[in-house]
């Protein structure tokens, strides 16, 4: 048996079974991406290893990416008649925040209740199903996890801008530190899935459409980072390119999560792709 993963993680397992070679990958064995193993189990899939729910996770990921990229739209419109409020480019914010966490717990759902591996496709490792599991050598697990934590810490940065003062210590308490948070975990968690799709700490696969997924949401996470450094608001004066810059990463991060999700929903249909 071949078997590959940046330490301390098992990501790909190659080996011949009665006469068979079985390519075993984590990323598509815990979202019931391996047709190949489909074939060999007689067992319907559950219903969080199907092409609908996977498909689904995609969609709401998008809706999420979506509302973020128009509130950072609204965020950069020039001060004038048809400038939006704050109020009104919060509430947009804390719209997309509930897809995302919707979406992000769908997917710590699914990886929590893979079956563990085994050496028959045809008869895979069971496991209780779980809400939430306790998986800590699985990346997929823990990139899902801390991407589920993280959008609930956008949940709180985004409701908080819609009620918090406008003090500068309020700003940061409330809004600033879930931000960095939420933004850190997104990053933590779009590293998990870069390498455990890769395999090793860096890749480059371009042609393979699951690399492309976690290369697009991994450069989404890094300019959310970068949105959320600075987003701090000082006590003094505040340059006033920092406000700008950071949205325009804000709105660079939630265009490659869109991409994401619809990558994510062309492969949940075309999965050997």
């Amino acid at each position: 048996m071949r078997i590959e993963g940046p330490w301390p993680f098992i990501t790909s397992r190659s080996y011949t079974r009665a006469g068979h070679h079985i390519v075993w990958l984590a990323r598509r064995h815990r979202k019931g991406l391996d047709l190949a193993a489909r074939a060999r189990d007689a067992t319907i899939p559950p219903i969080w290893q199907s092409p609908a729910y996977n498909w689904s996770v995609g969609a709401i990921f998008a809706l999420g990416s979506l509302l973020f990229a128009i509130g950072s739209v609204m965020s950069l419109m020039p001060q004038g008649p048809w400038q939006p409020s704050a109020l009104s480019t919060n509430v947009v914010f804390f719209l997309g925040s509930v897809p995302f966490t919707t979406a992000g717990y769908l997917q710590h759902f699914q990886a929590a209740n893979a079956s563990a591996f085994t050496l028959d496709p045809a008869t895979p490792g069971r496991r209780h199903l779980t809400l939430i599991g306790w998986h800590p050598a699985s990346a997929g697990w823990l990139s899902t996890f801390t991407q589920f934590v993280g959008t609930v810490a956008f949940n709180f940065n985004t409701f908080d801008a819609i009620v918090a003062s406008n003090a500068w210590y309020v700003q940061d308490v409330a809004v600033w530190v879930p931000d960095m948070a939420g933004s850190a975990l997104f990053l933590i968690s779009g590293y998990l899935a870069f390498i455990e799709t890769g395999h090793r700490y860096w890749s480059w696969r371009p042609k393979d459409l699951a690399w492309q997924i976690v290369f697009v949401n991994l450069i989404g996470c890094i300019a959310f980072m970068i949105a959320a450094v600075l987003a701090y608001v000082p006590r003094g004066p505040q340059p006033g390119w920092m406000a700008t810059v950071s949205v325009v990463h804000l709105l660079i991060g939630a265009l490659c999560f869109f991409v994401g999700a619809i990558l994510t929903m062309r492969e949940s249909r075309f999965p050997g792709a």
